[in-house]
């Protein structure tokens, strides 16, 4: 039995996860999927200092109130970029392995918001000042950006009214705060699952773009999950089994 700590990316919750905790936990795993501080069940806490901070600390919590060891860290997007670096550099002794679900740990000192192009961070700044109440980035509009992937994902009947009834606005100081590390966390095993994009883009990317340096280095393995870059919502079988047989391979 492993146990994992399953993390979101932007406007999502536990919830999001439902699938794949599912059939973790028939495997006979110990499933912690988390809800993050102003997100789903707990978006009644969102402030506008809802912070990068703010959801290291939930991890860190979650860790160890419920005494957890030998930690799978299983972090999707925004989460794998900068929160679950940030938890296992501050308790490296509680976490066996990190997973980044399609993503890839910014450097010390960028922000979430700097991975994006600059056309897309002033139209996200201006999101925030129109829709957001200064402090808010609101969920996309599903269906119009799943239309847009190369291949629009196959999704299960009512998806996009789950995806739209279902998710909160991203505290924008969660997106704006800068990741800071010490090199501790980096002494664990990674794995990446790469969704929406491949080996290759990866290796043309990490000479020029720094958020992908870390993935420039053969400290780490991958497993390709072609499709979207939510692939809990269009693979949550295939990812559960990726899961499964990381924390076998530990």
């Amino acid at each position: 039995m492993a146990t994992y700590v399953l993390l979101p990316g932007f406007w999502l919750g536990a919830w999001a996860w439902r699938p794949v905790t599912a059939e973790l936990r028939r495997r006979g795993h110990d499933v912690h999927p988390l809800s993050l501080t102003g997100m789903a069940e707990r978006t009644h806490l969102a402030r506008p200092d809802t912070g990068l901070e703010t959801h290291i600390t939930d991890v860190l919590n979650l860790i160890r109130y419920e005494d957890l060891h030998d930690v799978v860290l299983v972090g999707h997007s925004y989460a794998g970029s900068v929160v679950i670096p940030s938890v296992a550099d501050r308790m490296p002794e509680r976490i066996s392995r990190l997973v980044f679900i399609d993503s890839g740990p910014l450097p010390d000192g960028m922000s979430q918001a700097q991975f994006s192009p600059p056309e897309d961070q002033e139209r996200n700044a201006e999101l925030v000042r129109t829709a957001g109440h200064g402090w808010q980035l609101p969920p996309p509009p599903w269906e119009e950006l799943a239309a847009k992937a190369p291949e629009p994902p196959a999704l299960p009947d009512g998806t996009y009214e789950r995806l739209t009834r279902l998710s909160t606005p991203q505290p924008w100081a969660t997106v704006t705060t800068p990741v800071r590390l010490t090199g501790a966390w980096e002494k664990l095993p990674r794995l990446h699952v790469l969704c929406s994009f491949g080996i290759e883009h990866v290796r043309a990317m990490a000479a020029t773009v720094p958020a992908f340096r870390h993935m420039a280095d053969d400290g780490w393995t991958h497993r390709d999950l072609p499709g979207w870059h939510w692939p809990m919502f269009d693979q949550p079988g295939e990812l559960a089994a990726i899961l499964d047989e990381a924390a076998e391979a530990h």
